[in-house]
C-alpha cells in the first residue's frame, strides 16, 4: 500500500530482521532485465521482529548493500521498501457504492472497527479492489502501519541519504511478483518461508484477503539440525542445504530404521516438529478463510517463496500433507526478460519480496 508516493526511477529493497535484498529492474522495447541486486547480512540484534534497535547500524548496512551492487552501480535514491509484516494491518472491508470524494472519509470512520490502534497513531492508505459495476456495494482494501515504525524506517532511509516513494507492506510486494494476470480470481494461498518467520498471505478475488506470521523460519530448521546432529550452525546450514528431505521424500516418509540412520534421515528427524507445526498452521489458515470467506472460497494452490522454500523436498512434503497444489513461487511470471536474470531459480526466489518492490510502478 502507498504511504509516499512520486514519480521517479526507483530500486526495490528488503529489508528483514537478518538481511537486506536490493533489486534494481530496468525496462528496454518492454523488456525488464536485473541492472543492480545485493544481499547484505545484518547483525542479530539491529532489527528485532521488524523494530529497529540500532538505527546508525542498519544505515550503515543499507549504505554497504547499496555500494556493492552485483550489475550497475545504483545512482537513484529513490526506494521502494517493505514494511515488516508483523507490524501492519490489513482488512477487507464492504462499502455502500459512493463518490470518490466521500469514500475517503467513510473509510476512515469504518477502519476505526478494525484497526486496533487509535487512528492517529498510524499510517492508513486503501484502494477499491475491482469488482461488478452492477453491485451496491464494493469491496476496499484498507492498510495501516503504526507510525512509530514507519517514522523509524523513513529514518533510517534518510541517513543513508536515500529518498523513500513507497512503504509498502511485503505481502503486497509478493502478491505483485507471484500472482499472474490469469490468477487474480483465484483464491491462492503463499507461503513466504524468511530466516526468521512464515508469512501467510491469501490472494483471492483481485485482492489480499488475510495476512498472518509465525516464527517458523528457515533459521529454525537449521538450529534443530544444529541442536540434534551437534553441529555448529555453518555446518547444519550446509548440511540443510544439500540434503534437506530428499531420501526420505523420495520413500513418501514411509522412512525405515535404515534411513532415520543416515545423515539425511536424521535431518528429516531433526526438522519433523517444526514441519508439521507448520502443516498444522497452514491448516488452520486455510480452515479460517474456507469457513469465514461468504462466497464460500476453496483455496486451490499454494505458493511457497522466501529462501525456506528452496529446502529440498519441502514442496513434495507439503503437497502430501495438504492435499492441495504446491508450487515454487516463480516471481518473474509477470516480467518479460531482455535477457537471462545473472541469478539461479533458488537465489531468484529468495528476492521475491524485493523483485516485487522493483517492480511497483511510481
Amino acid at each position: 500500500m502507498e504511504f509516499l508516493s512520486l514519480k521517479k526511477e526507483i530500486f526495490g529493497m528488503d529489508v528483514s530482521d537478518l538481511s537486506i535484498k536490493v533489486v534494481k529492474l530496468k525496462r528496454k522495447r518492454k523488456k525488464a532485465f536485473f541492472s543492480s541486486f545485493n544481499f547484505q547480512k545484518i547483525e542479530k540484534g539491529v532489527i528485532e521482529k521488524g523494530i529497529i534497535k540500532d538505527k546508525e547500524k542498519l544505515s550503515f548496512f543499507i549504505k554497504e548493500a547499496i555500494k556493492n551492487v552485483k550489475g550497475e552501480k545504483i545512482k537513484t535514491k529513490y526506494v521502494n521498501c517493505c514494511l515488516p509484516e508483523e507490524k501492519a494491518f490489513l482488512q477487507v472491508i464492504k462499502m455502500p457504492k459512493m463518490p470518490d470524494e466521500d469514500l475517503k472519509s467513510a473509510v476512515l470512520f469504518e477502519a476505526e472497527n478494525y484497526i486496533p490502534l487509535p487512528l492517529n497513531e498510524v499510517y492508513l492508505d486503501w484502494e477499491k479492489i475491482p469488482g461488478s459495476p452492477l453491485s451496491q456495494t464494493q469491496e476496499i482494501l484498507v492498510a495501516a502501519c503504526p507510525k512509530e515504525i514507519v517514522n523509524s524506517y523513513f529514518e533510517v532511509l534518510k541517513k543513508s541519504n536515500l529518498e523513500p516513494i513507497v512503504f509498502e507492506v511485503e505481502t503486497m510486494a509478493l502478491a505483485r511478483a507471484l500472482i499472474s494476470e490469469r490468477e487474480k480470481n483465484s483464491s491462492i494461498l503463499i507461503l513466504d518461508i524468511g530466516e526468521t518467520k512464515t508469512t501467510f498471505a491469501i490472494f483471492s478475488k483481485n485482492s489480499l484477503r488475510f495476512t498472518s506470521t509465525v516464527p517458523i523460519s528457515g533459521n529454525l530448521f537449521t538450529e534443530l539440525i544444529a541442536k540434534n546432529l551437534k553441529l555448529s550452525f555453518p555446518e547444519a546450514e550446509k548440511l540443510k542445504r544439500e540434503f534437506g528431505l530428499k531420501e526420505v521424500i523420495q520413500l513418501k516418509f514411509e522412512a525405515t530404521e535404515r534411513v532415520f540412520k543416515t545423515e539425511k534421515g536424521k535431518i528429516f528427524e531433526a526438522l519433523i516438529p517444526a514441519l508439521i507445526d507448520l502443516v498444522q498452521q497452514t491448516k488452520k489458515i486455510i480452515s479460517f478463510f474456507e469457513t469465514h470467506d461468504h462466497q464460500r472460497e476453496k483455496i486451490e494452490k499454494i505458493l511457497i517463496s522466501g529462501g525456506g522454500a528452496n529446502l529440498k523436498g519441502l514442496r513434495e512434503f507439503l503437497n502430501l500433507k495438504l492435499k492441495i497444489p504446491v508450487e515454487i513461487g516463480n516471481p518473474l511470471l509477470n516480467l518479460s526478460f531482455l535477457k537471462p536474470p545473472p541469478l539461479n531459480f533458488e537465489q531468484i526466489v529468495s528476492f521475491s519480496t524485493a523483485i516485487g518492490l522493483a517492480m511497483r510502478k511510481p
